[in-house]
């Protein structure tokens, strides 16, 4: 079985200047690690909220690095640096605003302000694009929530099979 590869995108000035340690990117690749049984590699980038770089990254990951899985933290509230739906919308072919849709009811469960998080996700070529918030415990409940349905869509774009820890999450895949 050869190994997977999973992107992590933090989209942060200050982190990405060494202004401050990234804890989300660090919670996502724990996260991964937890959920993932198949042998996988984190390819890891932190950048600054800069739609361009967010864009060049993305379809580095997805094209040149071969991720079937790009997760993102970072960039998706309402602020005018907060730019990273709009990149992924312009990398990807199809939009599956499910993800999105699922995450920030997740969310309300816990904040009000759940409904300024503008997190999406989409498709780009055999590569799941998942855009999540930036704080560690939000990350792990819309990850959480999401993951369920992640391994089949990477199924279902002729990715890689993805096999879960079943003792952490159990992914759904529809009887054959």
């Amino acid at each position: 079985m050869s190994t997977i590869k999973i992107g992590v995108i933090t989209a942060s000035d200050r982190a990405s200047a060494g202004i401050y340690e990234d804890i989300s990117g660090v919670a996502i690749q724990d996260t991964m690690k937890e959920y993932l049984k198949s042998p996988h590699e984190i390819v890891y980038r932190c950048i600054p909220d800069n739609q361009d770089t967010i864009e060049e990254t993305m379809m580095e990951l997805c094209d040149r690095e071969g991720c079937c899985l790009v997760v993102t933290t970072g960039g998706t509230g309402p602020a005018k640096r907060d730019v990273t739906p709009e990149a992924t919308e312009n990398v990807c072919e199809k939009m599956m605003p499910g993800f999105g849709e699922l995450m920030r009811q997740v969310s309300l469960k816990y904040v009000p302000t759940a409904i300024l998080s503008r997190q999406t996700a989409g498709i780009r070529g055999k590569s799941l694009i998942i855009n999540l918030p930036g704080k560690p415990k939000s990350i792990r409940e819309c990850l959480g929530a999401v993951f369920p349905a992640v391994p089949y869509c990477i199924d279902l774009i002729e990715g890689p099979y993805l096999e879960c820890n079943e003792e952490v999450i159990k992914a759904f895949r529809p009887k054959q």
